[in-house]
């Protein structure tokens, strides 16, 4: 598969997280705790609290309420698979321990192999699991992640952006992460993957709201391309281009002066009309400088949501061993529905996790240096508005 570009809306309505999550009867509620019980049994040396929903949590970096929510997810699609699967004792492995199986391999990050053997499963069942899994979800998954589509929607985006500091109708925050690959130095197919900072990885792009959600990514790219080149590839790019995206209310923000609805982003992207970025310089205004400055905590967001995707999904933190690059843009799609499904349903484990933004170590900055002057215009307004300089 190529990059994912785009992400189209199930034609079928989907039902409700709440819905979907308390479906089962009592019966299954029961079965599932019998599941679960059976299967940590089974499980060999992972270091777990002995008991309770820590237990569970520690393994699978979700709460069991999170877990039956994305069994109910992808059931339909993975049960109907043909092919049964079994662990080394012999038993038939549930549908719930193939959802627990790929999910630890997505969360933990661990190879096929130590997964296998932490379940008792041939590595080869490990990975026909996770695929499956991966499949499922990328059918079943993918309202979870899509641009607002309600002018109310969007105006709590905005809202919500401006509580952080100030940025008036801002829609989101546009940034770039690289997954990084380990691919043999004697192939010469190898060297499209090789970036500036002579790392193989693959791009993830991505466009994200107040609360840390995904709203639009692109992946699939090779690492050495540059940001603003992903970018314009993109179909969120496309669309804007042609007016179809970031063209709802404008905010007037005095009389005879109003903005457009826009995202920002550091300097390795262009100024445009749509997308804002930072001054650059070292001896700036101070007006120019108190822009930057709040201009770089709202970005806080998207270095947030990108350093939780990979601390929680850790199969595309490290360095992955010879992945399928057709495969690799699926599985980040799917780790990136993973992380807002968290966020939907206001699941406590993330607010367990450490608050951090280093999401790229190693990788520095590279400046794209393009202007509009539409978007020379549109910062300049706002840098105005912010230090309350614009005439009433």
């Amino acid at each position: 598969m190529g990059p994912v570009r785009g992400l189209k809306k199930r034609r079928k309505i989907e039902k409700k997280p709440e819905e979907n999550a308390s479906a089962s009867g009592s019966s299954e509620k029961e079965r599932s705790v019998d599941w679960w019980d059976e299967l940590s049994k089974r499980m060999n040396g992972l270091q777990f609290p002995s008991k309770g929903p820590d237990k569970f949590k520690s393994v699978f970096k979700i709460s069991r309420r999170t877990f039956d929510y994305i069994c109910s997810l992808v059931k339909e699609d993975m049960m109907a698979k043909p092919g049964s699967f079994t662990f080394s004792n012999g038993k038939p492995v549930s549908f719930e321990d193939q959802v627990a199986v790929a999910l630890r391999r997505l969360s933990s990050g661990e190879s096929l192999v130590t997964v296998g053997d932490s379940f008792g499963l041939h590595h080869s069942t490990v990975s026909q699991l996770t695929w499956r899994f991966v499949e499922a979800m990328e059918e079943r998954g993918l309202h979870h992640l899509q641009w607002p589509s309600t002018e109310a929607e969007m105006t709590e985006i905005k809202s919500n952006f401006e509580k952080i500091q100030g940025l008036p109708n801002c829609c989101g925050v546009i940034e770039t992460t690289h997954v990084m690959m380990c691919l043999p130095s004697s192939d010469p197919a190898s060297n499209v993957w090789l970036d500036h900072e002579k790392n193989h990885s693959m791009v993830l792009q991505a466009i994200v709201d107040p609360e840390m959600r995904f709203r639009d990514i692109l992946t699939g790219w090779p690492g050495k391309l540059e940001d603003w080149l992903v970018f314009q590839s993109s179909n969120f790019c496309n669309l804007c281009d042609k007016g179809e995206r970031l063209n709802g209310k404008k905010l007037e923000l005095s009389e005879g002066s109003e903005i457009r609805e826009y995202i920002i982003g550091d300097v390795g992207y262009p100024l445009l009309s749509y997308l804002v970025i930072p001054y650059e310089g070292k001896e700036l205004s101070e007006l120019r400088a108190e822009f930057n400055k709040r201009h770089s905590a709202t970005r806080l967001v998207a270095h947030r949501a990108l350093a939780r995707l990979k601390d929680m999904w850790k199969i595309i933190q490290g360095v992955m061993r010879r992945p399928d690059k057709h495969k690799l843009p699926r599985i980040i799609l799917v780790c990136c529905l993973l992380h807002n499904i968290v966020i939907d349903l206001e699941d406590d484990v993330q607010d367990e996790m450490p608050l951090s933004h280093d999401h790229d170590s190693g990788y520095h900055q590279r400046i794209c240096g393009s202007v509009d002057v539409k978007g020379v215009h549109l910062r300049d307004k706002l840098s105005l508005y912010l230090s309350r300089k614009l005439p009433p």
